[in-house]
């Protein structure tokens, strides 16, 4: 029985997207990026976060997903983020502590409906970096908020589709 699970269901696998939602997907990441790193450079601050360019692939590549919209990326980066710290700073700095910071996190966003999967990271961020609690407004709340800032310029000046697609 495990076995043949492993061959799959046989579901055909979704069309790719066509060229132009490529190319824009690709533009918008890098232009996100960009901005956030030199607006990060010009304030001082870090607003990049690696699970950032995760968070790209979703908002900019496949906007319509409910794990794209602006609820789902601002409140799961959060969320995570704070969980991460919460465990670092209560339990120490150890993998066990790592692991239960990430099952929290998944755990958390799942029960208030805001799954947005990049933000998984976030605990493990934490826990190799080691952050103060200022990590949670920058890069995390400040990044994810400037991020959709520029997803909601960036696919209402390109797309005829709105976005976001709830709030």
């Amino acid at each position: 029985m495990f076995w043949r699970k492993l061959k799959g269901e046989g579901a055909n696998r979704p069309p790719r997207p066509a060229c132009r939602s490529i190319l824009l997907g690709g533009a918008g990441g890098a232009l996100a990026i960009l901005l956030l790193g030199h607006i990060g450079q010009w304030g001082h601050w870090s607003l990049l976060l690696g699970s950032f360019g995760a968070s790209c692939v979703l908002v900019f590549g496949y906007p319509d997903l409910p794990f794209s919209q602006p609820r789902h990326v601002l409140a799961g980066h959060v969320l995570s983020s704070l969980v991460g710290l919460l465990c670092l700073h209560l339990l120490g700095p150890s993998l066990w502590a790592a692991a239960l910071a990430v099952a929290l996190a998944i755990m958390l966003m799942m029960a208030l409906n805001v799954v947005h999967p990049p933000a998984g990271s976030n605990p493990v961020i934490v826990f190799l970096t080691q952050p103060g609690w200022s990590f949670l407004l920058t890069p995390t709340a400040a990044g994810a908020a400037l991020l959709l800032v520029l997803a909601v310029l960036y696919h209402n000046l390109t797309r005829k589709a709105a976005y976001p697609k709830y709030w």
